[in-house]
């Protein structure tokens, strides 16, 4: 089985050339270190009224800093979604700034984090898919079937790397199609993780390096789930018979 490697150096100020990012900024509050993310990011998009967040947030993270050049500076790429959040004068100004606006309110099968995706495998093409990751901003914390529905998305773009983040945490989907190994940065993230069947129940999952590892153990909701365990070491693996959700706490620096 194809080995696949995770990594959380996106959360260090300075990153190997590779992969390839791209953010989705949706609309919760912006996470602390959301510029750096953006500063990593090759292509910027904000999912309607992420452009709101940015707008009014990222002047808050940068206190210093003049709030209009701060805006004027942190222009998203692409604001995207089907436009029922956003305010009028927040989408004019990033449209007078040159900002490509795409409505798609005439789709509402999908949520708009599901059209940002979408718009960025169209933008990567080219690209590796293996050498794309997604980081997607404000995904977590708000209305549980928001979250629901960004989770869905990992599941229905599972062969893209595509990492939800929020002040607090991580998660991402580890495909069953692969073997995984999930390299720790301690000084950014960990030691609380776990791991969480999606879609289907496990029937074996083995892991390496954690307090509880799992040795072909069973896993499903109504049993048992490996929630709030422990990081050991600063590799873990993991090998499922299931797509599974890997989850990890980011540290309060």
């Amino acid at each position: 089985m194809e080995l696949m490697s995770h990594s959380s150096t996106f959360l260090l100020p300075t990153i190997p050339p590779s992969p390839t990012y791209a953010l989705v900024v949706l609309n919760q509050s912006l996470p602390r270190f959301a510029p750096l993310l953006w500063k990593h990011a090759q292509l910027r998009l904000c999912a309607d009224g992420g452009a709101n967040r940015v707008y009014d947030d990222m002047p808050l993270l940068l206190p210093h800093e003049n709030a209009f050049d701060v805006r004027k500076r942190y222009k998203p790429d692409v604001i995207k979604g089907d436009m029922d959040s956003i305010r009028k004068e927040v989408l004019e100004f990033y449209a007078n700034m040159g900002t490509k606006i795409i409505d798609e309110s005439d789709d509402q099968d999908t949520t708009d984090l599901h059209k940002c995706v979408a718009y960025i495998c169209d933008w990567a093409q080219d690209l590796d898919k293996s050498n794309l990751c997604i980081l997607v901003a404000g995904a977590l914390g708000g209305r549980f079937d928001h979250e629901i529905g960004n989770i869905n998305v990992l599941c229905r773009f599972s062969t893209v790397r595509i990492i939800l983040i929020s002040d607090d945490c991580l998660i991402h989907l580890l495909p069953r199609t692969h073997c995984h190994e999930i390299h720790i940065q301690p000084t950014i993230e960990g030691p609380h993780c776990g791991l969480i069947p999606i879609g289907m129940p496990s029937g074996s999952t083995t892991t390496t390096g954690l307090q509880w590892d799992l040795a072909e153990t069973e896993m499903k909701f109504g049993g048992l789930i490996s929630t709030s365990n422990i990081v050991k070491g600063e590799k873990i693996t993991v090998q499922s018979d299931s797509d599974l959700l890997w989850t990890i706490n980011i540290k309060k620096l």
